[in-house]
């Protein structure tokens, strides 16, 4: 993978991706996306600022978790958001922009598991996950200064760690054919320029229910939630306004905003 290789992708989706990808700087191999892009950020780079790589040494997911990032396996990729009218839902909009920009590439329909895991479904209720995203925000004394929102695409099977082996998947693993890793990252750039529009532009509902329609999972699956009080056990209910889990035990719904959820 070379940075040239995105060039033409990218000039089929220029008038759909905006500022998305216009500054686009390539990487062999890096520690994470989201430390480079974070460094650019501070810099100064601005709003769309993309970075890519063809492998990351300390790529990560949500909680700290390591994200498996070998070479030529994946596409890893952060960019660079800066309005703060787009920050209270970004998490959700950007599942649903590269469920979207995916589909929209290879024509695989993928489902979103709150809050950021894009999985398919392998059948008897079981759902393998193909992508995650990572949004980290940076604020100073006057507030919300940038946020980096990350996103890794398994593109081919690769020797997943023992713990993932039997719970991830790929592109090529689940079409049978090779990918263009390019028209991937350009149409998920295109996806999430018009989904943080739709943000800013104060049409957050629609990313709710674009959310809600990918995501099966979110209502009717039973869960368990590490909260402040301890362990909730119940069945998911949907998602509230501000973009938590809603989760009914008993009589009550409870938004789940933060924390582990394992799905049972």
């Amino acid at each position: 993978m070379f940075a040239h290789e995105f060039d033409a992708a990218l000039a089929r989706t220029a008038a759909r991706r905006g500022v998305f990808g216009t500054t686009l700087h390539f990487f062999e191999e890096t520690g994470s996306t989201n430390d480079e892009a974070a460094r650019l950020a501070e810099a100064g780079a601005l709003e769309g600022t993309t970075i890519v790589a063809g492998a990351q040494t300390a790529g990560r997911g949500r909680m700290g978790r390591t994200w498996f990032s070998p070479a030529g396996a994946g596409l890893y990729a952060s960019v660079v958001i800066r309005d703060p009218r787009a920050a209270p839902l970004l998490t959700l909009a950007a599942g649903v922009a590269i469920a979207e920009g995916i589909q929209a590439a290879v024509a695989l329909p993928v489902e979103i598991k709150w809050p950021n895991d894009l999985v398919v479904d392998a059948g008897l209720g079981r759902r393998r996950k193909l992508a995650g995203i990572l949004t980290e925000g940076s604020s100073g004394a006057d507030g919300l200064q940038f946020v980096i929102v990350g996103f890794g695409v398994n593109l081919l099977p690769a020797a997943y760690p023992s713990d993932l082996a039997d719970r991830a998947t790929s592109l090529a693993g689940e079409l049978g054919r090779e990918i263009d890793a390019a028209s991937v990252l350009a149409e998920c750039l295109a996806s999430l320029a018009g989904r943080i529009d739709d943000l800013i532009g104060g049409r957050a509902a629609r990313v709710l229910d674009a959310w809600i329609a990918r995501s099966p999972s979110a209502t009717g699956s039973r869960v368990e939630c590490d909260g402040s009080t301890g362990v909730i056990a119940g069945v998911t209910a949907g998602l509230a306004a501000d973009g938590a889990l809603l989760v009914r035990v008993g009589t009550n719904v409870l938004p789940v905003r933060s924390g582990q959820v394992r799905w049972l």
